[in-house]
C-alpha cells in the first residue's frame, strides 16, 4: 500500500519544471499576453501539437495513395495505422514518465534541459539502445523537414508557375531556416492551434471542390493494380500516422506530461476526419489520374479557394519544419556544449548548420509522394513503431520492473500479457509489411523517378510546354543559296 502511495506521489512530481522556471517572473500585462500567445504546455497544446504536426502535407499526397491502394484499402489502412501510431505514442509517453520520474528520485534537475527520446533509451536501456534511436529518429526528422521543403515548392507553384519548384525550394529553405529562433515546443501554442486551422480548411476544401468538380469524364477506378503501387500507398499511410517522432519533446514541453497518454489518440481521432473525406472525395473525382499526380492541388481547377488552400498549406508547412526541425537543434546544441545557453539569437546562430543539409536534400530529391513512402518505410517503421515497442518489452521485461513500474496497463489491454502481445504483433506486422515489402515497393518507385526525372530535377512533374512552330525573327536575312548551287545566268 505504501508503495502504491510513492508512486502516486513520483508521478505528479513528473512535469514541474515549468512552474520553476517561472517563478521569481514579473506577472506583468507583458508577460501574460506572451504566455498567452507564447509559452504554452497544456494538454490542449499538446493536443493541438500532435493533430497539427500529424496531417502536414501528406493531406495532399493521400489521394495519391488511395489510387495505388483503391478505395477499400485505403480506407483500412488509415483506420489501422491510426490506431497502431497511437499504441505506441502511448508507448513512448509511458517510457518518458518512467525515465523521467526515475531520474527526479535521483534529484536530476530539468530547468534547462529538454529530455529527448535517445536519452530516455539511455536511461533505461543502455548506450547501444541510445545510438540507435539517435540514429533512426535523426535520420527520420532530417527527411521530414526534407519533404516539408518539397512540398513547399510544390503548392506555391501552382500558384505562381513563373519559378521553377528547384528555385522555389532555395527560396524556402530561407525562409523555413527562421525557425531556428524558436526556442522549444512551449513556444509553438499560438502556431499549433493556427496550423490545424489550416489543414482542416485544406481538408475540406479538397472535399468539397471534388465534389462539385465531379467526376471526369472516362474516370477509372483500377487500384490496385500492382504490388509495388499497393505497398507504397501502404507505407505513405504508415508514414502519415508516424508524426509522433516528436513525442518525448512535446511531452517535456507539458506542465503534467502524464495526461499525455490519450492525448494521441484523440488527436488521430480527429485527423482521421480530415484525411478520410478528402483522400476518397479526390480519389472518387479523378480516379486513375492520381497515379502521376501525386499533388491533389494539381487537379483541382484554380479558383480563390485553391489559392486559399495553398497559401494556409504553406504556412502550415513551415510550422511543420519547425516542428520536425527543433529536435535536432536540440541534438546539436547538446553535441557542441550549447543546449543550455541562455541568449535566443547565440543559440539561433550555431542552429543554423542543421538547416543546410536539409536544404541540400530537397533539391536532390524533390520527388513529392514517393519520397514520403521511402521515408515511411525505412526511417518511420522503426523509428516510432518497432524501436518503441521493443523497448517497452525489454524495460519491463523482469517481473521486478513490471511491479514497480510508474503507469501500469491498462486493464482493458490485459493488462502485462495483452501489452506484451499488441507490442510483439507492431513488430511483427511493421517489419515485413512497413519494412520489407513496403520498403522493397517504396525503393523501386524512388528509383524509377531518379531514372524518370533525374536528380536536382528543376520541376518535378510539372506540365510540358506546348510545342508550338517558332516564326524566323523579322529582322531575320533572305536565304542566300549556297555557292555550290549558284549558276549565272
Amino acid at each position: 500500500m505504501e508503495l502504491s502511495s510513492d508512486k502516486v506521489v513520483e508521478t505528479v512530481i513528473v512535469g514541474n519544471y515549468v512552474e520553476m522556471e517561472t517563478e521569481g517572473k514579473p506577472n506583468d500585462v507583458k508577460s501574460k499576453i506572451s504566455k498567452f500567445f507564447w509559452h504554452g504546455g497544456s494538454a490542449y497544446d499538446a493536443w493541438f501539437s500532435c493533430a497539427s504536426n500529424q496531417v502536414a502535407q501528406v493531406l495532399l499526397t493521400l489521394p495519391y495513395s488511395f489510387s495505388q491502394l483503391g478505395m477499400l484499402s485505403g480506407i483500412s489502412f488509415q483506420l489501422f495505422y491510426g490506431l497502431l501510431g497511437s499504441w505506441t505514442a502511448y508507448l513512448i509517453s509511458i517510457l518518458y514518465i518512467e525515465y523521467r520520474t526515475r531520474k527526479e528520485r535521483e534529484k536530476v534537475d530539468f530547468r534547462n534541459h529538454v529530455i529527448q527520446w535517445f536519452e530516455v533509451l539511455d536511461g533505461l536501456l543502455g548506450k547501444h539502445w541510445r545510438n540507435v534511436g539517435l540514429a533512426f529518429n535523426c535520420t527520420f526528422l532530417m527527411f521530414g523537414s526534407v519533404i516539408q521543403l518539397i512540398a513547399c515548392a510544390s503548392n506555391i507553384y501552382y500558384i505562381n508557375d513563373n519559378l521553377d519548384k528547384r528555385t522555389w525550394t532555395y527560396i524556402f529553405g530561407a525562409c523555413c531556416a527562421t525557425t531556428v529562433f524558436i526556442p522549444s515546443f512551449h513556444n509553438y501554442r499560438m502556431w499549433s492551434f493556427l496550423g490545424l486551422l489550416m489543414t482542416t480548411f485544406t481538408a475540406w476544401y479538397l472535399t468539397v471542390a471534388s465534389i462539385l468538380h465531379g467526376q471526369v469524364e472516362g474516370v477509372k477506378h483500377s487500384g490496385p493494380t500492382k504490388l509495388v503501387l499497393y505497398f507504397t500507398g501502404a507505407t505513405n499511410i504508415l508514414y502519415t500516422f508516424g508524426g509522433h517522432a516528436v513525442t518525448v519533446e512535446v511531452m517535456h514541453a507539458m506542465w503534467k506530461p502524464q495526461k499525455f497518454k490519450a492525448i494521441y489518440l484523440w488527436a488521430t481521432l480527429y485527423v482521421l476526419t480530415l484525411t478520410l473525406p478528402s483522400a476518397a472525395a479526390v480519389y472518387w473525382a479523378f480516379g486513375d489520374l492520381l497515379l502521376d499526380h501525386s499533388n491533389a492541388f494539381s487537379l483541382l481547377p484554380r479558383t480563390p479557394f485553391r489559392d486559399m488552400a495553398v497559401i494556409l498549406m504553406l504556412i502550415h508547412q513551415f510550422i511543420t519544419f519547425g516542428f520536425a526541425c527543433t529536435p535536432l537543434y536540440f541534438v546539436w546544441e547538446k553535441a557542441i556544449g550549447m543546449h543550455d545557453c541562455k541568449s535566443l539569437c547565440k543559440r539561433a546562430a550555431v542552429r543554423l548548420p542543421v538547416v543546410i543539409p536539409i536544404w541540400f536534400l530537397a533539391i536532390i530529391f524533390p520527388f513529392f509522394g514517393p519520397i514520403n513512402s521511402t521515408v515511411g518505410s525505412l526511417l518511420v517503421s522503426f523509428t516510432v513503431y518497432i524501436i518503441p515497442a521493443l523497448a517497452h518489452m525489454f524495460t519491463f521485461k523482469s517481473a521486478a520492473a513490471r511491479e514497480n513500474a510508474v503507469e501500469q496497463p491498462p486493464r482493458f489491454v490485459g493488462r502485462w500479457a495483452g501489452t506484451f502481445t499488441i507490442n510483439i504483433f507492431v513488430v511483427v506486422w511493421v517489419f515485413i509489411v512497413g519494412f520489407g515489402f513496403g520498403g522493397w515497393a517504396s525503393m523501386l518507385n524512388f528509383i524509377h523517378q531518379i531514372d524518370t526525372f533525374g536528380l536536382f530535377t528543376k520541376c518535378y512533374q510539372c506540365p510540358s510546354p506546348k510545342q508550338f512552330p517558332i516564326p524566323p525573327p523579322p529582322y531575320a536575312a533572305a536565304p542566300q543559296p549556297s555557292p555550290a548551287n549558284f549558276t549565272h545566268p
